[in-house]
């Protein structure tokens, strides 16, 4: 998802005085960076008609993020290759590995795949309208079943008008989705339910998943059952990952994608709903236990609940768009599943 940053940052070439004009670089040179992950090489010196200039050239950071990104496909392989077994007693043995490195390579392949999608459907947008973007940062989490916390860029969101922030907000969970749905599919037409089922962990599958099921009809499956650890496959796991990370950022809330959705709908009316949200994620929190969603909640705290003011917020979506806005704030319904997890 795009992270919108604040506050402004200066011109990327000219004078003290804001005037371009022709320079002659001179020789001092030191480096600078922004929090948007990008750096900057800046030299100092004067132009043709002796007055003093600075000039910025720009490079986004990769170092970070390839290195993030490494270690993401680490800790996705490692939770593939050991089966989704969560908070494992011990690190699994060399057999394990041995055994099962195919299905952690396949799942690794398949859930980067839908995430890179996902960041890079951000990036291109914001490529596209020239807003400063940093390269997706990755968080690695080689904790089962998902293995990451998802990916994040990070945006100069002060910078895009109304219309420009819905469309880098949606780019994302629809580029996200073309990959995702297909791997989906693969996995639940390689399902076999008719096999013994053991462990007491599964995932409570959302309402997309349930009606793929219902018309594929994987050998054995029954409607409404639940899919024990066992019975998975990479496939399948990917996918849910997928359609669980995009239905999560569509939530309208904040500067997730589904908060710059709602913002450009209805603007500062779309804080009531977001915090209405809000009040219901505290709520399963407190009173149906569902702990593993604190920290979540917490850091859209922190962030702030309310999407703040884009560059113009006269500037019109157009129908199209609205139709559009609209139908994509209905994702959470068929990805989202706040239960997530289902013990036997």
């Amino acid at each position: 998802m795009p992270d919108q940053i604040e506050g402004e940052h200066p011109p990327v070439l000219g004078r003290p005085d804001g005037i371009d004009d022709g320079r002659v670089a001179g020789p001092a040179v030191h480096a600078d960076a922004d929090p948007l992950g990008r750096a900057f090489d800046v030299t100092e010196g004067t132009s043709s008609e002796g007055q003093p200039t600075v000039v910025r050239t720009q490079r986004r950071r990769v170092r970070l993020p390839l290195i993030l990104f490494l270690v993401t496909c680490l800790s996705t392989f490692w939770v593939g290759a050991n089966g989704w077994l969560p908070f494992p007693a011990t690190l699994p043995s060399r057999q394990t590995l041995i055994a099962h490195w195919q299905d952690g390579l396949i799942y690794m392949v398949c859930v980067l795949a839908i995430l890179l999608t996902h960041e890079m459907g951000h990036f291109v947008a914001t490529l596209r309208y020239r807003i400063p973007a940093s390269l997706p940062f990755f968080v690695p989490f080689p904790i089962a079943p998902i293995g990451t916390m998802g990916a994040v860029i990070g945006m100069d969101g002060h910078r895009a008008d109304r219309r420009e922030i819905f469309d880098i907000g949606l780019a994302g969970p629809v580029a996200g989705l073309f990959v995702a749905i297909p791997i989906t599919w693969i996995g639940i037409l390689k399902l076999d339910m008719t096999q013994p089922s053991y462990g007491v962990i599964g995932f409570d599958l959302p309402l997309a998943v349930r009606l793929a099921l219902d018309v594929l009809r994987p050998p054995g499956y029954e409607s409404g059952q639940v899919i024990w650890i066992s019975q998975w496959n990479p496939y399948f796991i990917a996918g849910l990952v997928g359609l669980f990370i995009t239905g999560l950022n569509m939530l309208p809330v904040s500067q997730l994608d589904g908060g710059h959705v709602m913002y450009s709908l209805l603007l500062k009316r779309s804080r009531w709903v977001a915090r209405g949200i809000v009040v219901l994620a505290v709520l399963d929190v407190l009173v149906r236990g569902q702990w593993h969603w604190s920290l979540m909640v917490l850091l859209v705290l922190l962030i702030g609940v309310s999407h703040p003011p884009t560059r113009d917020d006269s500037r019109p979506l157009g129908w199209f768009r609205v139709a559009l806005g609209v139908f994509a704030l209905l994702i959470p319904v068929f990805c989202f599943s706040p239960r997530l997890i289902v013990l036997g």
